[in-house]
């Protein structure tokens, strides 16, 4: 049984954000922070889709996901509350977007880094930040 048979699960369900500012949906089975792309298959039918290829250098980040859905009312909350990972940073994206959260990665020399978000009621279990298309990080 290969892996893209297996059943999906939390740890792969994903939101791709491109950086024309494209969202997509879907579950990846062959991700690393070190390699130039990786597949996304649906969210839809993960099983009877090939999927695309989808390439790092068109990305500002690969958010891992509790749902697909999300709550569009939820605000962010500011970072006040001690985190379990890593050090404080904020992350401000060449389009100007900026999230908050902590790393133990962060390393402005690799294509990327994972960073854990401030707000633990927010969707996102962690992130993927793609380092060539971020304006700045800052320690906080």
């Amino acid at each position: 049984m290969t892996s893209s048979q297996n059943p999906p699960s939390q740890s792969n369900k994903t939101i791709v954000a491109f950086l024309d500012g494209r969202r997509l949906k879907g579950y990846i089975y062959n991700f690393s922070a070190i390699k130039n792309s990786f597949r996304l298959l649906p969210a839809e039918d993960p099983f009877h889709q090939k999927g695309i290829e989808v390439e790092m250098k068109d990305l500002k980040a690969v958010f891992f996901v509790k749902d697909f859905v999300g709550d569009p009312d939820h605000q962010r909350v500011p970072l006040v509350e001690p985190l379990k990972h890593g050090r404080k940073i904020e992350v401000i994206f060449s389009d100007g977007e900026v999230i908050q959260g902590a790393t133990e990665t962060y390393n402005s020399q690799k294509p990327g880094f994972f960073m854990f978000p401030a707000d633990s009621n927010s969707n996102n279990l962690r992130i993927f930040i793609v380092n060539s298309n971020v304006r700045e990080v800052k320690n906080l």
